[in-house]
């Protein structure tokens, strides 16, 4: 069955990361973009995790997982290679009703990451369920290039116009016509270069 596409305010939830190898600083690197309100429970780091972490001052705890580590946290991030441990906790999540994604194993996770670009408040996601992260990746990067930079500046110019302008017919009419504009011009443009 595929995912099911949505789009999660991470505010106020804390995330916790079990694993601090390569994979796990991969899932740093992504959830950052979001929140950082995320801890760290492994015996060691590699250099990107260690990087992150110091970085953007996350919680580090440098011991293995213990039963007890989910206790207070919202999502659960297993970047570890042992199996049995990737089980051990996607069912003491199922028990609390904590998301939980096992790197890698499908059949252990309540989500995916899918391949995305963000560009201001513009995220665009990528997902074959699982299926082939490669596809979406690639998907994705050539995706990406179409979308201008400016479309970050964009949106917040709709922003305050959605927040000051009162509700109703004629803002929606407005709103829907600059976007509409917007992206025709965007891809006005890729024609005329072809």
């Amino acid at each position: 069955m595929a995912y099911f596409p949505a789009f999660i305010k991470l505010d106020g939830r804390s995330v916790l990361v079990v694993g601090g190898g390569n994979i796990a600083g991969e899932k740093l690197e992504k959830l950052l973009d979001f929140t950082n309100e995320i801890t760290v429970v492994s015996p060691q780091l590699a250099e990107t995790s260690k990087r992150l972490i110091e970085d953007a001052g996350l919680t580090y705890l440098q011991r293995p997982y213990e039963s007890g580590d989910l206790e207070d946290f919202d999502i659960v991030i297993v970047a570890v290679d042992n199996l049995q441990l990737q089980k051990e906790i996607y069912e003491a999540c199922q028990s609390r009703h904590t998301l939980c994604n096992s790197v890698d194993s499908v059949e252990y996770c309540d989500f995916i990451f899918p391949s995305y670009t963000k560009k201001g408040a513009l995220t665009v996601a990528f997902s074959t369920s699982g299926i082939s992260p490669s596809v979406a990746k690639y998907l994705r990067r050539s995706i990406e290039k179409i979308i201008p930079d400016s479309i970050a500046e964009f949106l917040e110019e709709m922003k305050d116009l959605r927040s000051t302008l009162p509700k109703g017919k004629e803002r929606m009419k407005l709103l829907d016509e600059k976007a509409r504009n917007f992206i025709e011009k965007l891809f006005e443009k890729d024609r005329d270069v072809q």
